[in-house]
């Protein structure tokens, strides 16, 4: 029996795939993709044997990974019926649904844990947020997902309540910032920065900045102020973004990623 096996390879799931070759060996990973194209993409990249069917996966693996989108979980849940057998964990992070809703397909209660990754998991620097559900946090279960977690970025431990708040804050949330250096790119390629040099300016900046809070524990609004010098540049950019509606915008995105995901939610 393999350790753990992915349903859905996609870019969400070809990272986490990634990140689990790094952590336990080609030999204790499968997966499977509908897409035959892109299964034998991930199969020749990773070095690792796709499984025939969702079915023999999930009767062959420990621990079964969910990562479809929402509308495509009515179709794995069959599989899931037919195939769970007695060790089995599931993990989820499939977008706005809850472990109920996954536990009530399944033909008897076994551990599930779900988990809001995002795509900068593709460079090893993802965020993923986890809920544990009545796993107990110092379970195998727990600390092999917590493992996993960290073999592709970061991870935190939230209550599943909070899950959509989650999404939007580290789930949607690379889309923005990729909007933001993308703007801020073409801000000054307007004054005759050649594109290229322009992103690596701006995302070179990004990374620093998020570096800085994570690394210093220091306030946003503090590492802000030191930049801003009395009088400067940075304070009028500063007073520009706040008249233009800079943080009223993140907080109008976040209560619309907010209520798509509970809405999600119900239908699921």
């Amino acid at each position: 029996m393999k350790k753990i096996g992915f349903i859905g390879a996609g870019n969400m799931g070809f990272p986490e795939i990634q990140g689990a070759v790094s952590l336990l060996g080609c030999n204790q990973v499968t997966f499977f993709e509908a897409n035959a194209s892109r299964r034998e993409y991930v199969a020749r990249e990773l070095g690792i044997t796709p499984a025939a069917s969702n079915q023999e996966l999930v009767a062959g693996c420990e621990y079964v990974v969910l990562v479809v989108k929402p509308q495509i979980a009515p179709l794995v849940y069959p599989d899931l019926k037919a195939a769970l057998h007695k060790e089995s964990k599931v993990i989820t992070s499939m977008a706005g649904i809850s472990t109920e809703t996954i536990l009530r397909e399944l033909p008897f209660r076994v551990p599930v844990i779900r988990w809001m990754p995002n795509t900068p998991a593709m460079v090893g620097e993802g965020m993923t947020s986890m809920s544990l559900n009545g796993v107990a946090e110092d379970s195998e279960e727990a600390k092999f997902a917590k493992s996993l977690c960290e073999a592709f970025g970061r991870c935190v431990m939230i209550p599943e309540s909070l899950m959509s708040a989650a999404c939007c804050a580290n789930g949607s949330s690379p889309a923005y910032v990729y909007m933001m250096i993308e703007a801020m790119a073409d801000s000054v390629v307007k004054y005759g920065i050649p594109r290229a040099t322009a992103y690596q300016l701006v995302a070179q900046t990004v990374l620093g900045s998020a570096k800085m809070v994570l690394e210093t524990g220091m306030h946003p609004g503090v590492l802000k102020d030191n930049v801003c010098s009395p009088g400067g540049t940075t304070i009028a950019a500063v007073e520009a973004l706040e008249a233009n509606g800079f943080r009223n915008a993140l907080f109008a995105a976040t209560d619309a990623c907010y209520q798509r995901s509970e809405e999600l939610a119900k239908k699921n």
